[in-house]
């Protein structure tokens, strides 16, 4: 159960941050976002340090090297991916790509569910794809290239999950701070490369900076989660995080939830009572 409600604070703080990112990407190039959210990220981890301790073996520094890589990577591809579109056809794609990943590896680590998680796992997958749909998914197809980005992107998502959960249960926060410090110097350097196409406008630097802060808490709290609970299940909950997102959407926007995400919330319910009870 502490697992559960772990991985269920970790999707409610990635649903947030991508909100709150989102809503600074619109007024500056998301590269400027990125620039204040990922120092702001780091600062987060650094301050955790002193109160979760951090062990910097050479298989943490490694694990953690691995997921800086792939978060890169992640927003790397997921940037290509909205540029080619349609989004409401890729992100349902990455979505469930980034979902299904760690559940096959932590069953194919040995991780064993009662029958209600082999019933839970599956709608919680359906719901990620409904909730992380937009309306119209039908109305254009993507191209194979696209397609391709969309997978790469999920994969990368997982890829970053995976790695945090391989790092050593005693390490603390070490990954996390090994993993910020890559994927922040990957993309500070990609903007640095790009600053001619970044365009004049100024970052909004309290967005920024609250969705780089959550990104942290949400990380934080994925690991929590792997370490005292299994990784298929903790994986599947985290990958419903555009529940959050959404109803941010709805509340602060006035964004209409349409039907298909109505009924992805409503599975996603059903799913996450199902996996409390394994």
């Amino acid at each position: 159960m502490i697992a559960l409600l772990l991985a269920l604070g970790s999707s409610l703080a990635y649903g947030c941050a991508d909100f709150l990112g989102g809503l600074g990407a619109r007024r500056a190039h998301v590269l400027r976002t990125v620039m204040i959210a990922a120092p702001a990220s780091l600062a987060v981890e650094l301050l955790l340090w002193p109160l979760l301790g951090a062990s910097f073996s050479a298989a943490t520094v490694g694990w953690g090297a691995l997921s800086g890589v792939a978060s890169a990577a992640a927003f790397a591809l997921l940037y290509r991916t909205l540029a080619f579109g349609p989004m409401n056809v890729l992100s349902p794609v990455t979505a469930l790509v980034s979902a299904a990943l760690p559940v096959g590896v932590g069953l194919l680590q040995g991780e064993h569910l009662a029958a209600a998680g082999l019933a839970g796992l599956p709608l919680a997958l359906v719901a990620v794809v409904l909730v992380s749909a937009s309306p119209g998914a039908g109305a254009a197809r993507p191209s194979r290239t696209a397609l391709l980005l969309a997978l790469g992107a999920g994969a990368a998502i997982a890829g970053q999950l995976i790695f945090l959960h391989q790092a050593p249960s005693d390490s603390g926060v070490a990954p996390l701070i090994i993993g910020r410090a890559v994927s922040s110097t990957i993309t500070l350097a990609a903007a640095g490369l790009m600053h001619r196409k970044l365009g004049p406008e100024r970052p909004a630097y309290a967005l920024s900076a609250t969705a780089g802060a959550l990104d942290s808490v949400a990380n934080l709290l994925f690991l929590l989660a792997a370490r005292s609970g299994n990784l298929s299940i903790v994986a599947v909950i985290v990958a419903l995080y555009p529940a959050g997102t959404v109803l941010l959407a709805c509340g602060a926007t006035a964004e209409r939830i349409h039907r298909g995400q109505l009924v992805g919330l409503g599975t996603a319910a059903v799913a996450v009572s199902l996996l409390a009870t394994t």
